[in-house]
């Protein structure tokens, strides 16, 4: 019997695949050269379909995670890659790559379920270039301070 690959078996559970662009754009963000040079986020959408995850937004240079919150729809699920900028405890400058899943406990229960079901294909293209994910229900759960931060300093 033939054994499925990681990504094949992610695939399976909604059918959701990611866009053949996701991988190669999540390595010039990570690696900050070309069109995502100074970027500090990119957020994720399932397309319209429902069957490929797609780059919804990228930021522009200069952009906050303050900006990031505000771009994330109230009522909609989203995915996003963040580079997270902080200082550790004993003072160096440091990045992390923090991938948020944030499904809003307001968005409609099929959407729920599909992103809910599809993070591990989106993860999986990343190619352990993220080590970090952080489930977002609501924006308390998105609060830099208070839940982002004590949750990366942990890696840091």
């Amino acid at each position: 019997k033939k054994q499925q690959t990681k990504k094949q078996k992610a695939t399976m559970a909604t059918g959701v695949t990611c866009a053949d662009n996701i991988a190669s754009c999540f390595e010039d963000f990570k690696l900050q050269r070309g069109e995502y040079k100074g970027s500090s986020f990119i957020i994720y959408k399932i397309n319209d379909t429902k069957d490929k995850i797609i780059i919804d937004n990228v930021a522009e240079v200069g952009k906050s995670y303050d900006d990031f919150v505000e771009q994330l729809p109230e009522n909609e699920p989203r995915y996003a890659a963040v580079d997270i900028k902080f200082e550790t405890d004993d003072g160096r400058e440091t990045s992390k790559l923090v991938l948020i899943s944030w499904i809003p406990d307001t968005a409609k229960i099929k959407l729920k379920m599909l992103y809910a079901g599809s993070k591990e294909v989106l993860k999986s293209s990343m190619a352990g270039g993220i080590g970090i994910l952080i489930n977002a229900n609501d924006h308390s759960d998105l609060d830099f301070e208070t839940s982002i931060m004590p949750h990366v300093k942990k890696f840091a």
